[in-house]
């Protein structure tokens, strides 16, 4: 019996890596991915398609399971227990990190503002939650409003981190001009 190497796009295995990122759609993975991959020529249907095979060779492999609500007509994406952080690290962010790597201090700076972008989405999209929910069940608004208050600060130190990258990026681009 012949194994199948799994392919993944590594930009892709970035956006999921992380434990906090479950119960997710394609589009939440197409907005990190808009977001990480700069030099995109696609509309925004078909990066949507492409993020949807991807995610569903994930599902093929057992990683995740694909739930579609019956209400919403929304297809959501779930980890499961065989989903491998560490294959997901060893294999593919490898190809993320590698194509970084000629400039080390540029590249350490874009890595974490790529990481940064992304968790600031994932905590924007936690917010919009807490509103979703407070809004179909205001009853819970007492367990729900600490939760949104902490996913709002996140977001904050977040966008502080971004804007403090942001400066030493281009603070390096107008020294690498002024040389």
């Amino acid at each position: 019996m012949m194994t199948r190497i799994l392919k993944l796009d590594p930009v892709v295995a970035q956006i999921i890596l992380p434990s906090d990122f479950d119960n997710f759609t394609t589009n939440d993975v197409r907005s990190s991915y808009v977001t990480l991959k700069v030099d995109l020529d696609k509309n925004p249907a078909q990066i949507r398609r492409k993020i949807y095979a991807e995610l569903l060779k994930l599902v093929n492999k057992g990683w995740l399971t694909k739930v579609v609500s019956k209400t919403k007509k929304m297809t959501r994406f779930n980890k499961t227990n065989l989903f491998n952080v560490n294959v997901i690290k060893s294999k593919f962010m490898s190809t993320a990190i590698s194509t970084t790597s000629t400039d080390d201090k540029q590249a350490v700076l874009s890595s974490k503002l790529n990481h940064y972008r992304t968790d600031l989405l994932l905590n924007i999209g936690e917010a919009e939650a807490y509103k979703e929910l407070y809004s179909e069940h205001p009853e819970l608004i007492d367990e729900l409003q600490p939760q949104y208050n902490t996913a709002r600060d996140n977001n904050t130190k977040i966008l502080g981190k971004i804007r403090a990258i942001e400066g030493l990026i281009n603070k390096h681009e107008i020294t690498k001009m002024a040389e």
